[in-house]
């Protein structure tokens, strides 16, 4: 790419994790004369896509400078005593593993600012809504780029309480107790996690994750790990969500305003994978193995779950709403992250990393689309949109028909798009686990997971025909005969990166691939290149 000075790349990482926080207080404050606008509110969301805009301009320039040729080195780093006593640093960095995530959290909340602009969800003032998506910014960020586990958990749970407060103060019906179970769950997850990650740094004698990766669990006994990875993997399995810890996510999903929607299934689920991946995988190897087979028989269950919940929820005459709907296909798509993750090889979480951006970019579009879809017809009731006339997205609004078609096609894996990718690998990767895994139980996983992309392709295909597709509403039906907006300019604007993000991502998946391979390969090798 281009040559960028080591202090340069340093303060861009760093700016990136931290500048969202001062945007965050800055927010708060009364704007200044001459940058006020037509009101308040208007000067505060422009503040929003102000911040969010420059973080991602700063993520973009890091990624330009970052070295491509060495994916699997630290990079950008920082590393400062904290806490001497305990040997807790101040430590970042990022690699061909956190880098993608980085870029895709700056991309999506920049996106979910710029459509919040011009469509604010109803709430309080938007000055606490800017304040509290940048804060939630941050701490998905400095999650993808801290390199000590205390400081990994203090950024996994900063974004507990924006959450909680953008589902709880902007969603919409029943959005107070989806916000209690969402907080509750996590919390409860965070908690024996924290214990787990106690236990390594002490046991270790160091809380730093790359010397621990590097030492790749010979500092600690089997029993040891075994403990550990039960409790990390709790907390992580409850973020990601693994089935049956998912429980929370439906609700969440259904209360929260469109953009809170987009970003917790954007970004915040893949925090949890992010961390089987950075933590679990190289510093108790052997408590891995011990867990691998239990973790992929979760992810499974959770594949075919989801998609069974989807078909449920589609089938005409069960009042299903499309918001739900899309929720329990993330459990299904994680299932597969997971799956690749429990083969504990090469390709396997390749196939994780590359179904985690894919994940992100397509159900962040569709969330986009299913909002833009309840906020012209009043709601996003399947049976209500596929009445008798159907919604018929193709003959009032071909355009949004047409990228609700292509989000829901990109969705259930079609070659060429970017959902394929991630999941073929995951399967392949099951296909040939790692040694000391039993294949023919992983043959069995790839079988049921395999039979589950068929379920997937089913309940979506349903989706698309009953929303999208029935006669053009006559005259005289008043519910649906008044003119339907088609994509506006600033749903366009939000829009149109993921698309084309997906488009290429499933064209060339050697850009992703060349990025994440040689650091998973090091990572997997306990450091060694």
């Amino acid at each position: 790419m281009i040559d960028i000075s080591a202090s340069v790349m340093q303060f861009l990482l760093a700016f990136v994790v931290l500048g969202p926080l001062v945007g965050a207080a800055a927010a708060l404050l009364p704007a200044p004369p001459g940058l006020r606008g037509s009101s308040p509110d208007q000067a505060v969301l422009r503040h929003g896509v102000t911040v969010t805009g420059t973080i991602l301009l700063a993520a973009v320039v890091l990624a330009i400078g970052f070295d491509h040729d060495h994916p699997s080195k630290m990079q950008a780093t920082t590393d400062i005593s904290w806490i001497p006593a305990l040997d807790v640093r101040i430590h970042l960095g990022v690699d061909g593993i956190s880098l993608p995530l980085l870029v895709l959290t700056a991309l999506l909340t920049f996106l979910c600012a710029l459509y919040s602009y011009f469509n604010m969800p109803a709430g309080p003032s938007p000055k606490a809504f800017v304040a509290l998506l940048l804060v939630l910014e941050s701490g998905t960020l400095a999650t993808f780029a801290v390199l000590d586990l205390l400081l990994f958990f203090l950024a996994f749970e900063i974004v507990l309480i924006p959450m909680y407060f953008l589902i709880a103060r902007w969603g919409g019906e029943a959005r107070q107790p989806a916000a209690w179970k969402f907080i509750l769950y996590t919390l409860l997850g965070s908690v024996v996690m924290l214990l787990g990650l106690l236990l390594i740094g002490l046991e270790a004698g160091t809380f730093d994750m790359v010397a621990l990766a590097t030492d790749n669990g010979r500092g600690l006994t089997t029993s040891v790990q075994v403990i550990a990875v039960l409790a990390i993997g709790l907390g992580l399995a409850v973020k990601t969500p693994m089935w049956p810890l998912h429980t929370w996510l439906p609700d969440a999903h259904t209360a929260a305003p469109t953009v809170g929607s987009v970003l917790l299934a954007g970004v915040l689920l893949k925090m949890g994978t992010y961390g089987f991946v950075r933590i679990v995988l190289p510093v108790a190897p052997d408590g891995m193995q011990t867990f691998a087979p239990y973790l992929a028989a979760f992810a499974v269950v959770g594949i075919i779950y989801g998609s069974l919940a989807c078909l449920a929820l589609a089938r005409s005459g069960a009042g299903g709403d499309l918001k739900r709907l899309i929720a329990y296909s993330s459990v299904g798509h994680m299932g597969f992250v997971l799956l690749g993750i429990a083969t504990m090889t090469p390709t396997g979480v390749n196939g994780a990393l590359f179904a985690n951006i894919a994940h992100g970019l397509i159900t962040g579009l569709l969330f986009f689309l299913v909002g833009a879809v309840k906020d012209r017809y009043g709601t996003a009731d399947l049976d209500t949109l596929a009445g008798a006339t159907g919604a018929a997205l193709y003959g009032r609004a071909p355009r949004l028909g047409g990228l609700l078609a292509f989000a829901a096609v990109a969705s259930l894996g079609l070659p060429g798009l970017a959902g394929f990718w991630g999941e073929m690998l995951a399967l392949f990767g099951a296909f040939d686990p790692a040694d000391g895994l039993s294949r023919p139980a992983f043959l069995t996983f790839m079988a049921i997971g395999a039979f589950g992309t068929l379920l997937t392709a089913a309940y979506l295909l349903v989706v698309v025909r009953r929303v999208c597709m029935g006669a053009r509403p006559q005259a005289h039906d008043e519910q649906w005969a008044e003119p339907l907006a088609d994509v506006r300019a600033y749903e366009f604007a939000a829009w149109t990166p993921l698309v084309a993000l997906t488009v290429i991502a499933g064209l060339w998946p050697a850009v992703l691939l060349g990025l994440t391979d040689p650091a998973v390969q090091q990572l997997l090798a306990g450091g060694k290149s």
